[in-house]
């Protein structure tokens, strides 16, 4: 019912920026929270920014000041804008949404395809 586009992503040099975008699809559902993760060779996925329906945002104390999220609700789109890429933050960065399908109370976790990110030192 729901896709997630995600693109944005590149190599790039550490400090240098990349802008990832992620636009929702679909009918029949109500989409909430959003958020963005990511996996870095041989480590668990980890939340990197979530974003609330009325835009309330929050980091990983790894990537705080450097990234940001924004979300077009008009759009359903979210975004993550990053500064200063360190290597460290090199993996596949997912879109996730929390979304509800029309009439139904129980919402799940959705994921999109993910877009690699590689930094270089």
């Amino acid at each position: 019912q729901v896709q997630l586009a995600e693109s944005g992503g590149d190599l790039v040099q550490a400090g240098g920026s990349l802008r990832l975008s992620c636009a929702a699809s679909g009918s029949a559902s109500s989409i909430n929270g959003m958020a963005w993760y990511r996996q870095a060779p041989g480590k668990q996925r980890e939340s990197v920014a979530t974003i609330s329906a009325g835009g309330t945002a929050n980091y990983a104390d790894s990537v705080k000041g450097r990234f940001t999220i924004s979300r077009d609700n008009a759009k359903n789109s979210v975004f993550l804008q990053m500064n200063g890429l360190k290597p460290e933050d090199t993996g596949v960065y997912y879109c996730t949404a929390w979304v509800r399908r029309l009439g139904t109370s129980v919402p799940y976790l959705h994921w999109g395809q993910g877009t690699q990110v590689t930094v270089s030192s």
